[in-house]
């Protein structure tokens, strides 16, 4: 007999054996209970969740020979279904039958009588790969079928089903099934094969299945091929070219150790083994959440990567800032990795930038002369804070929007700039360095919110700064702003180039720079008014443009732009040859 895979020999065969999804069970069995059941049924939620399997479940309950509501999986009707062979219950995959005719075909057959059972049941999955004429055609049928019929439609997208169709059915969502559940499940099983198991090995399959339970028995089937019938972390491990907590948690502290040498070792290794690399980078990102919470909590139970062993450890030489800024590098990551051609050498990229995270800050010095020479670095020159001239520059500016909010391109800006110093043409950040730079002023923005030694800018000054947007300055600054990176090395401005090159550009105007970062910390370090001179002056020295730069987080990023979206769509907009904005300027 041909070998039957364990998620299909395993398939629950009655509702008490599903994992999981118990809203739905309960709901199901009330109905059957009680005779009051729909016409057409819409199972949606992820993959492997068990849509398919209560679709047939369902079948039998309804056709069962002990009767509604049973599933005696000994009649000949439950046999017939389990087998897939009874007359009574189709199943469509609009997948490859998602024609006007497939339909049609369907349809004919609806208003004929059963031959076995007691319903006829149409199981449709897949179902929004339909076509929009085989959804019409269906429509009035599912509207109104006869009453020995049954429809049950099945779908990982509910979004692409037309709202006619949509509005006929009773919708049930499935959610992922639990750790608890899938490692329940996954326990009957092994024991029910005789299969020896330790509880990481199935921690681990649960990791890997995310929640689908049809994925967790496909990864148990595939490694028991491989470990002949013994289930061990390691042999998972090799199969799915994954790396230990123990090898994640030794790489992590090599980063922030600094081990640059040990470090490239390990990105060596993961190379030649085939490491899946986005799913260490996840990883990672996992432990690193852990520490977090354990660091700003000091509570473990909402802890799933580590064990409080583990989370302890790495506590002892990481800190909340440093944690902070290496989720921010692994984001960033996470979030280019679709856009490069090798997510290795991304990734490569990252752990090196993030080995520089907790280097002890070098010394550093500025001149006493608003000029300087790059050879005069070498001298002992000692920072100078102390009696700086207070200046005073009132100026108007000019704002951008963001690239989903361009729509004021070709309105007029009647807006003038006075008393503002001209800096002359830069080739290059090189040659900023080697020539003489002029040192720039620190612009403080006039808000109704000021906070202590920060920077703060109100919503209404926000959307204002949003009214006057023009695309092509932020693509111009979007096109180079990788050329930040060329100043990384440099012993004064580097940290403040690192700064701005993890940040996502948000606004810009001739005047302003808006920037975007996922968390609040990295805000907050931004905004500081102290080092707004030094992000300025590298800017400055890379892109020649004299910006005031202001940071928000993703959170008040998407608030700013719906503020936007609403007063544009009632007409609350100021025109944009109307908006004055001041900036004071301080020491």
């Amino acid at each position: 007999m041909a070998y039957k895979a364990l998620y299909r020999t395993y398939r629950p065969s009655t509702f008490d054996e599903v994992a999981g999804q118990q809203h739905i069970v309960k709901t199901l069995k009330n109905a059957l209970n009680t005779g009051k059941l729909a016409h057409a049924y819409l199972f949606t939620g992820p993959r492997g969740t068990g849509k398919t399997t209560m679709a047939k479940l369902l079948a039998k309950s309804l056709n069962c020979e002990d009767g509604i509501g049973s599933q005696c999986n000994e009649c000949k009707n439950c046999k017939a279904i389990i087998d897939g062979t009874h007359p009574d219950v189709l199943e469509l995959d609009a997948a490859s039958n998602n024609s006007v005719d497939d339909i049609r075909e369907l349809i004919d057959k609806v208003k004929y009588g059963t031959i076995l059972g007691r319903y006829k049941v149409y199981i449709i999955d897949e179902v929004h790969m339909l076509s929009t004429g085989a959804f019409n055609a269906l429509l009035k049928t599912l509207e109104e079928p006869p009453e020995h019929v049954i429809f049950i439609l099945a779908t990982t997208e509910p979004h692409k089903i037309i709202p006619t169709i949509l509005s006929r059915c009773q919708r049930y969502d499935f959610t992922k099934v639990s750790d608890k559940d899938i490692k329940e499940r996954l326990r009957v099983i092994l024991e029910e094969e005789n299969i020896e198991f330790n509880n990481s090995a199935v921690d681990l399959i649960i990791s890997l299945a995310d929640g689908g339970m049809r994925d967790a028995l496909s990864i148990l089937d595939q490694v028991l091929r491989y470990s002949e019938d013994k289930l061990n972390e390691q042999d998972i491990m090799d199969v799915f070219s994954i790396e230990s907590t123990e090898e994640k948690i030794a790489l992590i502290k090599s980063v922030v150790n600094s081990d640059v040498k040990d470090v490239l070792a390990r990105l060596n290794k993961y190379s030649k083994k085939g490491t899946d690399i986005k799913r260490l980078s996840d990883d990672l990102l996992g432990i690193l959440k852990d520490l977090l919470i354990y660091l700003t909590s000091g509570n473990i139970e909402y802890l799933s990567y580590l064990d409080e062993g583990n989370v302890r450890y790495l506590a002892e030489f990481i800190n909340e800032d440093v944690t902070l800024k290496l989720i921010d590098e692994l984001l960033n990551a996470n979030k280019d990795y679709k856009n490069v051609g090798s997510v290795f050498y991304l990734f490569q990229v990252t752990l090196l930038k993030m080995t520089t995270i907790n280097k002890e800050p070098k010394k550093t010095f500025v001149f006493e002369k608003p000029t300087f020479d790059i050879e005069e670095e070498k001298q002992e020159t000692p920072l100078i804070e102390e009696n700086k001239p207070e200046i005073t520059i009132e100026t108007k500016i000019e704002p951008v929007i963001t690239d989903i909010l361009n729509s004021n391109d070709n309105e007029e800006h009647v807006i003038e700039t006075a008393n503002i110093v001209e800096e002359k043409p830069i080739e290059s950040p090189k040659e900023v360095f080697e020539n003489n730079l002029v040192s720039l002023e620190e612009y403080k923005i006039v808000t109704d919110t000021e906070i202590e030694d920060h920077y703060s800018i109100s919503d209404e000054l926000m959307i204002n700064i949003m009214v006057t947007g023009k695309k092509e300055l932020k693509n111009e600054l979007n096109g180079k702003w990788q050329e930040l990176r060329t100043l990384i090395a440099h012993p004064i401005y580097g940290k403040y180039a690192a700064m701005l090159v993890d940040s996502h550009i948000l606004v810009v105007s001739k005047d302003v720079l808006i920037i975007e970062y996922p968390l609040k910390k990295s805000v907050e370090k931004m905004n500081k008014i102290e080092i707004q001179k030094d992000l300025q002056t590298v800017l400055n020295a890379v892109f020649n443009k004299q910006l005031f730069i202001y940071a928000i987080d993703r959170n008040d990023s998407i608030r700013f732009q719906q503020a936007y979206l609403n007063k544009m769509q009632i007409g609350r907009l100021p025109k944009a040859n109307t908006v004055d904005i001041e900036i004071e300027v301080k020491r």
